[in-house]
This record gives structure tokens, sequence and C-alpha cells, in this order.
């Protein structure tokens, strides 16, 4: 087998076997800098969101919260991407969205999935090169070299099958034979790949509608699930997506920047402000204000049992803010005199609901209670294509007990029997927020789906699992 056809089969699936494989044979110093990053991810190295705070909570190294930018995890996700990008020698725009599809499950299964962040990454780069791919047609020699290092054949047969699923698809639907590929709300609600998913009934959530009644296996490989225009030869293509990577790295580095400026008009002066724990981005918010000599009070809750709120007060405290630490217990009590509240975010949902912090969620209960606004503050990395399907246990993660109860208090008989749950997140309802700060710009919760749109292709909103 020749090295073009053998990068072919490698290449064909996202399986991340196939990738690391590939890798191995031809880049293994792109393979030693993933399995770096891999080993740092299991360790919680990476981790400086509030799950990694309640693990180390739990240790009883109660100090550690928040004491670093969650924009690391972030930051170093696109420079391992950009050097892979950058150094693999890759032939096309498919070859390249199903490399980047196996690195996302690569690294969701190393630890991912307790920072959306890093698959909210890889799917902002994959848009990316789509973006790229679409936005310039090649030239007419371009488009007859067709797919480098593929067997014609095998590209026909693909482009048959493909063909022929495509008309299945459309018997399946009343026999209509075109589909507007606008995007819209309907069709994302209609279209959207994890709309059902088949079961022993028969569907998949992974399919839509569309394909409903479709009795055609998928091809075992992906090769053949793009346009054409994703296996032309585009030497320009390389550059073009490093350039989309640099300006996703400028993004985070004036992330801060970019909220803090907005900061004058949410928070005016004589206001008394609510927030929860401890969240850098919350922090710098209120300072920024406060540097901008807008006289205003803090409330912040002390967020037990991690104490996060503690640390925030002391450091607001130092920086001139009236602050006030209170009990969790305390907040509905003191909700009535507060004008605003301001909460940290784990991930922004599709359906413009929250992760956020366990407790967040009984603060934004009792500010809906008292008609006071909830104001989330978080960069748009944080944004999620997914939906809470399984509610309160989305995007959840569960810790020891041991920062609620001490093991010697077990030996009760009485105790002994109580399950004791310790969820590091709480899920907020969409209509529980009244507006999302961004460093775009500020948004409301109904607004978030479009936002989706715009920084995420529908094809890659499915889940890396």
């Amino acid at each position: 087998m020749s090295p073009l056809a053998e990068d072919a089969n490698l290449l064909s699936t996202s399986d991340p076997n196939n990738v690391r494989k590939w890798l191995a044979s031809h880049h293994p110093k792109q393979l030693s800098m993933l399995d770096k990053f891999e080993i740092e991810l299991r360790l919680g190295r990476l981790s400086t969101s509030s799950t990694a705070a309640a693990r180390t909570s739990s240790l009883g190294e109660v100090g550690m919260f928040g004491t670093t930018d969650r924009r690391l995890v972030t930051s170093r996700t696109v420079e391992l991407l950009k050097s892979l990008i950058g150094s693999t020698r890759w032939r096309n725009a498919a070859q390249l969205l199903i490399l980047l599809r196996g690195i996302g499950k690569e690294l969701h299964a190393a630890g991912g999935f307790r920072e959306p962040a890093i698959g909210n990454v890889v799917r902002r780069v994959m848009a990316a090169v789509r973006e790229e791919t679409l936005n310039e047609e090649p030239s007419d020699s371009a488009k007859k070299s067709a797919v480098a290092g593929v067997d014609m054949e095998s590209i026909d047969e693909l482009e048959d099958s493909m063909d022929n699923m495509s008309l299945k698809r459309n018997a399946g639907v009343g026999g209509s034979t075109s589909r507007s590929t606008k995007m819209s709300l309907t069709n994302m609600l209609w279209d959207h790949p994890l709309g059902i998913k088949r079961s022993s009934s028969g569907r998949h959530r992974s399919d839509s509608f569309s394909s409903m009644g479709s009795d055609s296996p998928l091809p075992s490989s992906e090769t053949g699930q793009f346009p054409p225009i994703y296996y032309a030869n585009r030497p320009d293509l390389r550059q073009s997506v490093m350039e989309a990577i640099q300006e996703i790295m400028s993004d985070l580095e004036d992330l801060h920047k970019n909220i803090n400026d907005q900061a004058t008009s949410h928070i005016h002066a004589g206001e008394i402000i609510l927030t929860y724990g401890r969240s850098k981005t919350v922090e710098l918010f209120l300072k920024a204000a406060a540097a901008k000599k807008r006289k205003f009070q803090v409330v912040v809750c002390e967020g037990a049992p991690h104490f996060g709120g503690h640390a925030m007060a002391k450091s607001l405290a130092e920086a001139g803010i009236d602050t006030t630490v209170i009990n969790d217990s305390a907040t509905f009590a003191i909700m009535a005199r507060v004008n605003k509240v301001l909460l940290p975010s784990h991930a922004v949902l599709a359906n413009g609901g929250l992760i956020a912090p366990s407790g967040s969620n009984m603060v934004a209960l009792a500010a809906k209670n008292n008609s006071v606004p909830v104001v989330c503050v978080g960069g748009m990395f944080k944004l999620c294509p997914m939906y809470p399907h399984e509610g309160q246990d989305t995007l959840q993660d569960l810790v020891s007990p041991s920062a609620v109860i001490d093991l010697a208090e077990m030996g009760d008989k009485l105790v002994s029997e109580v399950e004791f749950v310790n969820p590091v997140h709480d899920y907020i309802l969409p209509q529980n927020i009244s507006l999302y700060i961004t460093n775009i710009g500020a948004f409301q919760s109904s607004y978030i789906y479009r936002l989706l749109a715009e920084y995420y292709h529908s094809d890659d909103w499915e889940s890396f699992e």
C-alpha cells in the first residue's frame, strides 16, 4: 500500500486510535505534545474551574480556590491545536476536520468533560476550517485534482452511496428533492444533530427528523460525509486556518479587557451588588467599575463548603470596595436590599441556561422571587452547544463529601445511614438569567442560539463522547 493510501485509510475516520496511529507514524513529536497535555489534564493540573476547586477543597487545601485564571486551559488548548495543525501533513479540509474531531474525542476522554471550554475551542477551530473552506471557491484545476491521496474509485463509490442516502432521506420526508441550507431557528430545531437518537425503537439522538425512515446504514468511513469542495487541494488553507486560530488567541488575551470596558454600563453609583463564591472574571469586573470612581457595595456569599467568598471579599476590600460577607443561608433575607446579582459561569448552554458553581441556583431563585436581575459574566469560550437533557446532572461532577462532613463522624449509626451528595455545579434555568455579559457584548438568554450559529457549525455541535 502506498503512503498516500495509508494516510487516507488512517484519516478516514475520527476514531482516536486511528488519529494516534497517524500521528505516531508521521508526527511523533506532535503525538508527544498531545500525550503530555493529556497527562496534565488527567492529573487536574490544567483544571482551574470550580471542579478543581472542589477537589482541592476535599483534600483540605481550601486556600487554593480561584487562584488561577481559567483561561489557562483554554489558551493551552488553542496552542496545542495550533501546533498540531501547523506541523502535520494533512492534505485537505476533510482530513483536517477528521483530525480535529479525533483530537476532540481524545481530549474529552482524558478529562475534557470537566472543562467544556476544551471542546468549545476544538469546535470553534473546526468552524473556522469550514468557513475558510467555503469562503474561497477553488479554481477549476483544483476542482479537477479533487482528493489528494485518496483513490478515485473509492471517491466515486462514496459519492454514489451519499447520493443514495440523500434520495432515501428525501423520500422519507415526502419526496422533497431540495432543502434550504439557510440558518434559521426553525432549521436549527428540526435539523439539529442532537435532535433524536436511535434506540431500540429505531431512533437516534444524532439523527435529524429529516433522516427518519432511512434504513440505509452510514458508511463506516467518514471520508464521504463532506461536500466535494472539502476534498479539493487548497495550498492556502493552512495559512488561512492559522490566521483564524491567531484571532481566537487574540480574543482570549483581550477577554477581560473587553468585559471590563462594559462595567460602568451595568454597575451604577449607590447600588448593592450580590455575588456568590469567587470568580476571577467577576472580581476583575467589579474592580474595573471601582477604578472608574463608581461607589457601590458588594455582598459576597461565602460559598460553603469551599468558602471561596472569603478570598473574594478580601480581594475586593483591598481594592477599596465596600464589601460584606454573609452566610449562604442569609441570601434570601438580604435579597430584598440587593439591586443586582452577578454570577460566574462554568458553561452557557444552547437553550440559554447556565452551569454555575453549586449554590448559585439558590441565589438565582431568591433573586427571581424578589424581582432582582441576575447577570452572568463570562467569556464566549464558555458557550457550549449542549442542551440540558439531564437537568441538574448536565455537566455535573460529584466530589468527595469530606468537605461537608468529617470522616470521623461517619461512625455514628444515624449519620452512617445518611447519603451525602456533594455536587460541584448547579444548572440555572434560562428564564432566571436576565443578561449575559461577554467579551463581545451583552445578550439575553433568548439570543444564545444565534451566537451558537455564529461561533460553531451545526454539524460540529454533537458531543465528542
